[in-house]
């Protein structure tokens, strides 16, 4: 299986790197390819809102010139994806917010069971958030909703959650956590 690991936090070595690194090396060891992706690194715009995207439901398009499809297509030849970030205000991170929104290119058609379609039906997703506070009402559930949201906007299954919370700087993550990227791993896995 391919797994490709989008990594949202702007700390290439904070907590969301740690348990994401966890992730990966336990994939590594079960035979699955990965590929793991700092999104801060490429530099994407946010949508504008021109659906130009929507006008082919065939071609996988956008107006930004940046590489944005790029990523897209890695998404398109993965068999799952893992979406990482840090819990900043109730949701995604603003290094990985850009590329949520241009979420919108990867499905047309949505409301109507009979022209919806997207570019990654059936894909295999998982949300790996670390957050400072509790896991829960008042903290991680707002973003595990819009997560599921998405997951639905673009017909893509979500077979893995982890919320890590409490965390503070890396050297405070242990044992427990590490066990629960393993099994986050297995779930994403199948």
């Amino acid at each position: 299986m391919k797994v490709l690991c989008i990594q949202g936090s702007p700390r290439k070595n904070g907590n969301t790197a740690t348990v994401l690194g966890w992730v990966e090396q336990e994939l590594n060891s079960r035979g699955h390819a990965v590929e793991h992706l700092e999104i801060s690194g490429y530099g994407l715009e946010g949508c504008v809102g021109c659906y130009k995207c929507q006008l082919d439901p065939a071609q996988l398009t956008c107006s930004r010139q940046d590489r944005g499809l790029e990523v897209f297509e890695s998404m398109k030849e993965a068999d799952a994806v893992i979406y990482a970030t840090p819990l900043y205000c109730w949701g995604f991170s603003s290094q990985i917010k850009p590329f949520i929104d241009r979420h919108l290119c990867l499905s047309t058609g949505y409301g109507n069971p009979h022209t919806h379609r997207s570019h990654v039906d059936g894909k295999r997703v998982g949300l790996l958030v670390t957050a400072a506070g509790v896991e829960g009402e008042g903290n991680s559930d707002l973003i595990v909703e819009v997560f599921k949201r998405l997951a639905d906007y673009v017909k893509t299954d979500v077979f893995a959650q982890l919320i890590v919370p409490l965390c503070t700087e890396p050297k405070d993550l242990g044992e427990k956590q590490r066990k629960k990227a393993r099994a986050f791993a297995e779930a994403i896995a199948g």
